[in-house]
């Protein structure tokens, strides 16, 4: 066998998992963006309305930060990388998952604390330098409900959890993570959201990092050992766009 496909047969035995929504017109999403319109300019067979037949198109409206998706640095950074600028060595990193599922049971507005972090080094070891550290909170399960993932109370205030300055400090400034991602609209809980503030998206991104939004299905991947994959459309100066995620676990 050849080398190339000796790499392959490796990367087949382990167990795949995709960590990206399908994206459709009415999929939850920042309440400042507008909705996907999706229309269909060629269809297979002839009908009223569209440019022609024989094969299907379609013409897709959204805002790039649509679905799970990627925010380069300059999506809130000016002079930052842009989508097309990631380069592809920092789209396949080994994966860390903070667990903090049941303590958003407990408490919706939770946000990732130094002592989740420490216990999850006490079974692992330090985060590798250039790993991807994704926060499993299982808000993705309210998917595909706006009203759910928003989770608003009746003053209109959004709870959801989120990510902590100690944690993101911790992990870009002292482990040097490549990325990180979430299952939530957020990096920031959404408390802090509802005030129309997003300071540790902006820590994150203001720092050259990437991350992901909107993941799913982190609690059928393990704490560490696995590998995830991220990737996106090279847009010229694209500022954000759906992504498609997936773990490769052992």
């Amino acid at each position: 066998m050849s080398e190339p496909l000796k790499c392959l047969d490796v990367l087949r035995r382990g167990r795949w998992v995709d960590l990206t929504h399908s994206f459709h017109p009415g999929i939850p999403h920042c309440p400042s963006f507008s909705p996907e319109q999706r229309t269909v300019l060629y269809d297979h067979e002839p009908r009223p309305g569209i440019l022609g037949s024989g094969f299907l198109a379609h013409e897709y409206r959204h805002v790039g930060q649509w679905g799970t998706h990627v925010d380069p640095p300059a999506h809130f950074a000016p002079g930052l990388r842009f989508q097309d600028e990631i380069p592809v060595t920092e789209m396949i990193l080994p994966l860390v998952v903070l667990d903090v599922h049941e303590q958003v049971e407990a408490d919706a507005d939770y946000c990732v604390t130094a002592a989740d972090l420490a216990a999850w080094e006490d079974r692992n070891g330090p985060v590798p330098k250039g790993s991807f550290v994704a926060l499993r909170t299982d808000w993705s399960h309210r998917w595909p409900s706006q009203d759910h993932m928003l989770n608003a109370g009746d003053e209109g205030v959004y709870h959801y959890p989120g990510w902590s300055l100690e944690v993101l400090t911790t992990l870009i400034e002292q482990r040097e993570v490549t990325a990180c991602g979430h299952e939530t609209l957020d990096t920031d809980p959404g408390i802090v959201v509802s005030k129309g503030q997003a300071p540790l998206e902006r820590y994150v991104l203001e720092r050259n990092r990437y991350q992901i939004e909107l993941l799913t299905a982190l609690d059928h991947v393990p704490g560490f050992g696995a590998v995830i994959v991220a990737s996106w459309p090279k847009a010229k100066n694209g500022s954000g766009f759906p992504a498609r995620v997936f773990a490769i676990c052992p």
